[in-house]
């Protein structure tokens, strides 16, 4: 990838404190995009917010909590980017829980319901939330990242909410296809190394997988082609 290839587009990246996300964001960053980053983790924000702006364009930061996060708070997050920047180009999902693997019959259903409403209610909340901003731009992109465990034993919420977020992604291709202005991806990004993944792994040597930072290709390419 060459810089400059985002210049003047606004990128918004969920999950943007750590791992992926983060990944992610410092990918487009490089690119020369204004990235907005996402995520309840304020001490992670700050972090990948100084090491894009030590060597890129500075981004900007967007504290949320998609657990606790009302419809208000996403139109206000919607609101404020049409105000600050008056645009945005593309809109990556990278922010997931766990939550909890086992049986179905032995599922919390309070952690259940939470991980399927920051997997996958969130991002749809989110997407609906910028549609129109996005909209107005000749050309825009929805990412969603999903994962091949969607639909494997004792993945539970986890799992079904990957498989939500895939039907999602294609209820919103059938949709917006004829208007030809905003493109959607799912990307299965494999294995790598990450909090999630070790949660998931324990017994695995994190070593033997690829860092987040190995995984960002297709994010930059779906992004451009679009």
């Amino acid at each position: 990838m060459t810089k400059a290839i985002f210049s003047d587009q606004v990128i918004l990246v969920t999950g943007a404190a750590n791992g992926l996300g983060a990944a992610v964001a410092k990918a487009y960053a490089s690119s020369d995009a204004t990235v907005v980053l996402l995520d309840k983790d304020v001490a992670g924000l700050e972090a990948t917010y100084d090491t894009i702006t030590a060597h890129y364009v500075k981004p900007a930061i967007y504290p949320l909590d998609l657990k606790g996060a009302s419809v208000s708070d996403y139109a206000d997050l919607a609101s404020t980017l049409e105000t600050h920047f008056g645009r945005l180009d593309g809109l990556v999902h990278c922010a997931a829980t766990l939550g909890q693997l086992g049986p179905v019959e032995h599922q919390d259903p309070q952690s259940w319901a939470e991980t399927l409403h920051i997997n996958l209610t969130a991002p749809f909340l989110l997407t609906r939330a910028c549609l129109p901003l996005m909209k107005q731009q000749t050309s825009s992109t929805i990412i969603f990242t999903t994962d091949e465990y969607k639909d494997i034993a004792y993945w539970a919420g986890y799992g079904i909410s990957k498989a939500g977020i895939e039907t999602l992604a294609k209820q919103l291709q059938d949709e917006l296809e004829h208007e030809g202005r905003v493109h959607i991806y799912c990307i299965e990004p494999g294995q790598f190394q990450s909090q999630l993944h070790y949660h998931a792994f324990p017994g695995l040597n994190p070593s033997d997988f690829p860092l987040p930072d190995d995984v960002t290709d297709p994010y930059l390419t779906l992004m451009q082609s679009s």
